[in-house]
């Protein structure tokens, strides 16, 4: 029988510590427009910190040059074999082929992690601005076209040109995360946190994601008028 004073002794679990994270660097990680800047330097980075990368392109060719030209042990792949041998998959597509893109890997990328850093941006004489897509950002169009895959959104916010730089040791920045479960952001969070100088920081569920992808926006007008490659840094965690 259990009394009061038995209840009283029962102790709650110690609150998970947010920034003890999974090992990830087993994990083959794919990238879905790899061939373009952001997919490029992101490839080399996670290669250069140890990781397994597969870049892939619509063309296998174009694929295999980009990840010949990087080295570092990267592989080119057409776009279905790099979803296919990928545990982890970045999606770095132009935004006028996202949702294409995804349509045409739906069976591929089932059971994957899919990691979305498309920003929907316009472009008129004002400079960058933000689009909203109809599921309300590219990530939920992501996990609307991929129901069967576990979508995360991160990676929005870097420089393609400081990730393809080989003379810069480190990358000054936090990366925000996004997803619906803990164990998902969590190992992204990992995968930021390969890269010298990169936080991986949790930023809220995918319904936050327009925000996020919006700030690159922003972050075009801050460049432009200060010469700048600027990153973000959360304070106080």
């Amino acid at each position: 029988m259990t009394t009061s004073d038995d209840v009283k002794d029962v102790k709650k679990a110690p609150a998970k510590d947010p920034w003890d994270l999974p090992d990830v660097s087993g994990l083959v990680v794919g990238v879905l427009g790899g061939t373009g800047d952001q997919g490029r330097g992101l490839a080399y980075r996670l290669a250069k910190a140890g990781q397994q990368v597969i870049i892939g392109s619509r063309a296998a060719e174009r694929a295999r040059a980009a990840a010949d030209e990087l080295g570092l042990g990267i592989e080119g792949l057409d776009n279905a074999e790099c979803a296919r041998r990928s545990d982890i998959v970045i999606v770095a597509v132009p935004w006028d082929g996202h949702a294409k893109t995804l349509e045409s890997l739906r069976e591929e990328l089932a059971g994957k992690l899919v990691v979305d850093c498309v920003n929907p941006l316009g472009f008129d004489k004002q400079g960058a601005y933000a689009l909203k897509p109809e599921e309300g950002s590219a990530a939920q169009q992501a996990a609307a076209l991929l129901p069967d895959s576990r979508v995360t959104a991160a990676f929005h916010h870097l420089s393609a040109v400081l990730l393809s730089d080989p003379e810069i040791a480190e990358i000054d920045t936090d990366v925000m995360v996004l997803g619906e479960k803990r164990a998902d952001t969590d190992i992204v969070q990992a995968l930021a946190a390969r890269i010298p100088g990169m936080r991986g920081v949790f930023a809220g569920r995918l319904r936050n994601a327009h925000q996020v992808e919006s700030l690159v926006a922003n972050l075009i007008s801050v460049n432009r008028r200060y010469k700048a490659h600027a990153g973000l840094r959360v304070t106080d965690i």
